[in-house]
Formats: structure tokens, sequence, C-alpha cells
């Protein structure tokens, strides 16, 4: 794709033919967080409550966000700022050791964490509508977008820093709230809710990005169309001639020493 794209970098002998406008979002403010979440708690199934509840140990192996409600709120008596409301939602599969010295069982639970930032996001109260209609909609006319600004949140994976097997008081409970249908359908069985079981808890590490931005119309320089210069074609050649050019991978077969600190 970057042989189809021409720009002033790539062509120097470009040069500037016009101004034009162009629809496009624009970020009004963003900021960036490392959070590390401390001893939340994992909820479970029926079907993985009972194996839980014979552990001896536990061990994540690997952690996933499968959700993130997102919502936004005008901040009262300050024009312009927005509080973003977020919830991750997050699958954990876990090893369960019920006896010593036997294979883990592996079962799959869930944890949730809500953070809230408040940032600037412009004014604005107009209403758009649009002409685009929907194949099989009776041409019916789309309803109108306010302009209040839009969260957009970035996330990498969570990264695992310990899980223990504890009391329920233990645990820093944050899966208070409904469970989305989305999220409960990624499990097996129903969550159980009872307080006389053993709870396992987790401390996950997370970056995040959070920013706010709005639909706007700005001009920008234009240089030329974005003709294609590539050709398309088909590599038909011999599958073994292309591997022979591949290098030797000897960094896979003698990894760099460096240490960890």
């Amino acid at each position: 794709m970057a042989d189809n794209r021409m720009c002033k970098a790539c062509n120097p002998g470009a040069k500037f033919k016009e101004a034009i406008c162009i629809d496009t979002s624009r970020v009004y403010d963003s900021c960036c967080d490392r959070d590390c979440l401390s001893d939340l708690r994992v909820h479970f199934t029926d079907r993985a409550q009972s194996i839980i509840d014979c552990a001896k140990s536990v061990r994540t192996k690997k952690a996933e966000i499968i959700n993130a409600c997102v919502d936004v709120e005008e901040v009262p008596f300050n024009k312009g700022c927005f509080s973003v409301d977020i919830t991750f939602f997050f699958k954990l599969h876990l090893d369960v050791f019920t006896t010593p010295g036997c294979d883990s069982q592996r079962v799959c639970g869930l944890a949730s964490f809500s953070k809230k930032c408040v940032l600037f996001g412009g004014e604005g109260s107009v209403k758009t509508f649009s002409s685009e209609y929907c194949i099989d909609e009776n041409d019916d006319q789309l309803p109108c977008v306010k302009t209040a600004p839009r969260a957009k949140v970035q996330v990498a994976e969570p990264i695992v820093l310990d899980t223990d097997l504890c009391r329920i008081e233990e645990c820093c409970d944050d899966c208070s709230c409904r469970i989305p249908c989305c999220v409960a359908r990624c499990f097996d069985g129903d969550f159980c809710n009872a307080k006389d079981v053993t709870a396992v808890k987790v401390t996950l590490g997370l970056f995040t990005i959070v920013q706010l931005e709005r639909d706007v119309q700005m001009l920008i320089p234009a240089y030329d169309f974005c003709i294609p210069k590539k050709e398309c074609c088909f590599d038909s050649e011999d599958p073994c001639d292309s591997f022979r050019r591949i290098k030797f991978p000897t960094k896979e077969f003698f990894p760099p020493s460096q240490n960890c600190c």
C-alpha cells in the first residue's frame, strides 16, 4: 500500500495545487495513563467456581480485554470539558491446581476496572443530517447526529503481575455493576453471586490512551490525486526459490544475551 501513496516527502517535485476542504475527525484533547490494578476480584461462572473451591493454588496464563464501555458526559460549570467514564472487562485464563503434583485445570474468569478522566472536547450544539441511506430500508432518512465529542480509548493487552487465592473481603470488587450480555456470552455457564466461596484476586498492569474527537471541516493543501504507480501482478514463481532468498534466522537460534534490568 505504501507504493500507492503520493506525498511531498516521497515526491519532492510535487507542487501545491490548491487548498481543499475535507470533513474529518480532529482530536481536541488526549491523555495517556499507566494503571496498576491491585487485587481485583475474579468472578467465575458456576462451572468454574466449583473447581476454584477445590484449588490449592492458581496461576494466570493470559489476560485479555474483551470489551470496554465508554460514556461521555459534559462537566457542569466547566464549558467545553467532558468526563470520560470507562469500564474495562478482562477475561482471565487461569491454571488451577487442586492436587500437588497433578496436572492443572484451565478455567476462565472475569474481572473489571472502572476509571474516569476529564478532557477538553470543545463546544458545539448543532445537529448533522445526512443524505445517506441504507439498502433495503425504503430510503428512510438517517437520524440526525449531534456534535458532542466522541471518546476513543486505545489500550494495550494487560500485564499480569500477581494472582492469588483469597477471601472475598480481601478483594477489590469492581464487578458490582451489571455484566453486559456481550461480555457474559464469552463465558460458559452463569455467574454466581455466592458469598461463601473461594475467591481469586489478580493484579494487572494497564496502559491506555484516551482522546476526545469531533467531526470538523479542515482546509488542507492538495498536491495531486493519489494515482497508483504500481502495476498489479501475480507472483507465480517457485515457492522453493522464494524460500531460498530468505535470510537465515540466526537470532532465532542464538538469542542476544541482554539483562532484563
